[in-house]
């Protein structure tokens, strides 16, 4: 426990000693974000939980398994690629066990995307570390958890970040975080967020194809169909006319004929 440690909020520090108090949602200061990111909050964000899409994410230190010292930051840890928080409600749970567990197995995959993982939930870090023993086992791996797992004991930053579900309680009636994902770009921007209760495990294999399709649509005018998958084929975006799409998509598009004659629906091999 990180005593005496002002918390992610710069507020105080009762949430450390389990004081209640009203915490308001984190903004990122110039100083944790990248010279490139807009670091200032909207207006809204200091009245709502929880952020929009655009929106620069906010940088915060906590105790962490799988890290030296059991110090993390999570700006540092996700370095100048993306990033992906996701928060689970308690260690030593069956669902989370198998999400976790499927992550650990998907790290690499992530990593050759130079996207980072770090989970989160209010456990503190004596928990994380025996719980990802148990992950490993499970699944039968060996060595280590490949990616940190943040310890939020006080509930102060899953509070902050708009993730707790009032309706999901722990032995003590206090509420535990949901399932929630966060994808951050390396500009610091939240760029997509999933978010699932308790009782419905997330589909790991999809979370990656969703890495996938932000990678994609981030760096061409395209977007990505249902069920589209890495390597086949996308969507022009409605935005682009036909001859911008010719100067953008050197590998061309084809037009699908539909009842409306309307000139919407527009195929073009990966652009990549």
């Amino acid at each position: 426990k990180a005593q005496g440690r002002l918390c992610m909020f710069k507020s105080c520090e009762r949430c450390f000693r389990g004081e209640p108090e009203e915490v308001a949602p984190p903004a990122a200061t110039k100083e944790e974000a990248p010279a490139t990111a807009d670091t200032t909050a909207p207006a809204t964000a200091k009245k709502k939980m929880g952020f929009n899409l655009g929106d620069v994410f906010p940088n915060f230190q906590a105790q962490a398994s799988g890290v030296p010292n059991g110090e993390f930051d999570l700006y540092k840890y996700w370095g100048d690629g993306w990033g992906i928080l996701f928060s689970h409600p308690a260690d030593y749970t069956p669902v989370c066990t198998t999400e976790l567990g499927k992550a650990a197995k998907l790290a690499e995959e992530f990593a050759k995307r130079n996207c980072k993982l770090c989970a989160i939930s209010c456990n503190d870090k004596d928990s994380h570390e025996g719980w990802s023993k148990d992950i490993i086992s499970v699944q039968g791996m060996s060595g280590d958890m490949p990616f940190p797992i943040i310890a939020d004991p006080t509930r102060a930053i899953a509070t902050g970040l708009g993730i707790m579900d009032p309706e999901e309680k722990d032995k003590q009636g206090l509420p535990l975080t949901c399932r929630s994902v966060f994808y951050v770009s390396p500009d610091r921007k939240l760029k997509a967020q999933v978010l699932y209760p308790a009782t419905t495990g997330r589909d790991f294999s999809e979370l990656l194809r969703v890495l996938d399709s932000l990678q994609l649509t981030s760096k061409f005018p395209v977007a990505t169909p249902e069920g589209w998958q890495n390597g086949s084929k996308c969507m022009v975006v409605p935005s682009l006319t036909d001859d911008d799409a010719k100067t953008k998509l050197a590998k061309g598009f084809e037009k699908v004929d539909v009842p409306s004659g309307k000139n919407y629906i527009r195929m073009t091999p990966d652009p990549r």
